[in-house]
């Protein structure tokens, strides 16, 4: 029987792209995300929790207890009628009332729990027609956010194959395909990410995150670009995972205070010679791990 967690994490999550687009925007004809303020590169925390839910469905099969609700092409509706034929309920004709349907309700969501990863994980929205509630998960990210700013460059690309009969007849040099691709050179990303256990304890609704279930997102973190690859991602790699473990559910310390221990800056002879940074190795990262408040303890995931 699995075991729910039973310390509080705050975890900061380094990781870079080299020539690729680590997040295009939907809304901007899929540039990289940018802080319009700052020129800083932003990828946003459903891109990695999208990673994650990829990473642990490869590795398990998509098998219970390790499925994926949110996915491609997923009909949530029949994952929830799979809850209720499973606990002998009706989803069209609910005749339980009061006491009774809250029970029902609550086993109708630890079944979704039960089965489904990235339920445990980060919780879910559950209340489509076939109402199965809604749940917080105890694992939250942050946006991720570059170190430095960074720059868009654009690639006009070409299709030497044409599709139809029709634009093979055209005059040589008419029928290429003209297309944009947009890549960032380099961009080292910083985000930040919780682990509330309190989220996680079945006995006050939580999802029953196990300590299982952390050790394979411990290794999501660092896998989770290795099969995710593409020639529009470029080149992505995790760098460093520091993990600020509490030995009180409710933490030990303000996670601000901890993450400011973790300082991510330009080597001084790259700043000397004015060029912009083009690996990992250009900057310095350190953790002042000395004198952490009592109860808190560092640990390097990636």
């Amino acid at each position: 029987m699995s075991t729910p967690i039973q310390h509080r994490y705050d975890f900061v999550y380094l990781f870079d792209v080299t020539d690729g687009n680590p997040n295009g925007d939907p809304d901007a004809g899929n540039l990289p995300r940018v802080d319009a303020e700052t020129g800083q590169g932003l990828v946003t925390d459903v891109c990695l929790k999208r990673k994650v839910r990829n990473y642990v469905g490869l590795i398990h099969g998509e098998q219970p207890p390790y499925e994926i609700y949110v996915k491609e092409k997923a009909v949530l509706n029949r994952q929830h009628d799979r809850a209720y034929k499973a606990l002998s309920l009706d989803s069209k004709d609910r005749k339980s009332k009061g006491k009774d349907k809250a029970d029902e309700d609550r086993k109708l969501t630890q079944w979704m729990c039960a089965n489904f990863y990235d339920i445990r994980a980060f919780g879910a929205v559950m209340t489509t027609e076939v109402n199965c509630g809604q749940v917080r998960g105890p694992i939250q990210f942050t946006l991720a956010r570059s170190i430095d700013p960074i720059i868009t460059q654009e690639h006009s690309i070409t299709r030497c194959a044409v599709a139809t009969e029709r634009e093979a007849e055209k005059q040589e040099g008419d029928n290429r395909t003209m297309g944009r691709k947009f890549t960032v050179p380099y961009g080292l990303y910083r985000g930040f990410g919780y682990i509330n256990a309190s989220l996680a304890d079945p006995q006050h609704n939580g999802t029953d995150f196990s300590e299982e279930d952390l050790a394979l997102f411990k290794k999501s973190l660092s896998g989770m670009f290795e099969n995710d690859r593409s020639a529009a991602r470029g080149r992505m790699s995790p760098v460093r995972c520091i993990a600020f473990r509490h030995e009180n559910k409710l933490g030990n310390a303000r996670a601000d205070q901890l993450f400011a221990r973790v300082k991510v800056e330009l080597k001084e002879e790259l700043k000397n010679e004015k060029r912009p940074p083009r690996s990992k190795d250009d900057y310095k990262i350190t953790v002042a791990a000395g004198d952490l408040p009592e109860g808190v303890t560092v640990e390097e995931w990636v």
